[in-house]
């Protein structure tokens, strides 16, 4: 509990760093961003009660250990849930570099020679290299037109748990004991399933479609068009929204291997629980 006449207060966390988001404010949900009139967003260090949540495994899975560290670490952010998917790694990597430092120690192992090694990297340039989707071009198929949108961290979580889920039946279904035919109805299911979970993705991703005379922003009525377009408007529209989300991916890590000198690249994982630990 804080009370605004204690006298401690001068000595409590300040901002550490201040981020400047890759989307600038835009696609925040109104009420959801205080953004300060600089647009740089003061970040601050985690606290010990930060860490604890953190390191809560349910509070993990189900999102709501980050969403509360970020509040905490960024209060100009008021609903942790609406972040666009472009902003969340940037507010990340400044709330790992706000509470610890802007070096990260990396252990890769080399694919040429096989030799692990321990590297340090700078998070500085990470935030330097985000790069943004370009959600104003749309696609076009005959009289339709396909506008797109970044999801929200509350989407991409859910949508992620849904997948885990189903992944988790497909990896213990040969181990089960059920006959082989039982197997094979329920692996159809998962299979389904998760196709089902992929189209609900996709259409989370379209802000509207647009025909003569009609535009279509109902989220239900984008989704059964999913489910009912031309196969090859489908792919086409998934390798799109594939395309934007890994836009706001982190750039692989460029790696000269202290060995052999080979050079490679090793995808950056932003995992919240090995993210933090690894500076702990």
């Amino acid at each position: 509990m804080t009370t605004s006449n204690n006298p401690l207060r001068q000595f409590f966390r300040q901002p550490a760093i201040y981020l400047r988001l890759p989307s600038n404010g835009k696609h925040w949900p109104a009420g959801s961003l205080d953004m300060p009139v600089n647009g740089e967003l003061p970040v601050y260090p985690m606290t010990a009660i930060d860490e604890i949540t953190y390191r809560t495994p349910d509070a993990l899975f189900n999102g709501q250990a980050v969403i509360s560290v970020i509040q905490s670490c960024v209060p100009a952010i008021k609903n942790a849930w609406h972040i666009p998917n472009m902003d969340i790694n940037s507010v990340l990597v400044a709330i790992r570099i706000a509470s610890y430092s802007h070096e990260m120690d990396v252990t890769s192992t080399c694919p040429a020679c096989s030799h692990p090694a321990d590297y340090v990297i700078d998070m500085r340039t990470l935030l330097d290299q985000m790069r943004i989707p370009n959600y104003a071009e749309s696609m076009s198929f005959g009289d339709l037109e396909v506008s797109f949108k970044p999801v929200t961290y509350e989407q991409q979580n859910q949508s992620g748990m849904l997948q885990f889920e189903q992944q988790k039946i497909l990896n213990m279904l040969p181990e089960t004991d059920l006959p082989d035919e039982e197997k094979m109805v329920k692996l159809n299911q998962a299979l389904r399933q998760i196709t089902e979970i992929t189209i609900s993705v996709i259409s989370k991703n379209i802000s509207a479609i647009i025909a003569p005379g009609i535009v279509v922003t109902d989220a239900d009525q984008i989704e059964e068009f999913l489910r009912n377009c031309d196969r090859s408007v489908y792919h086409q529209v998934r390798d799109h929204v594939i395309n934007l989300n890994q836009e706001t991916q982190l750039s692989p890590l460029k790696i000269q291997c202290v060995e052999c000198e080979h050079q490679y690249e090793q995808p950056m994982n932003l995992d919240m629980a090995s993210f933090f630990d690894s500076a702990s």
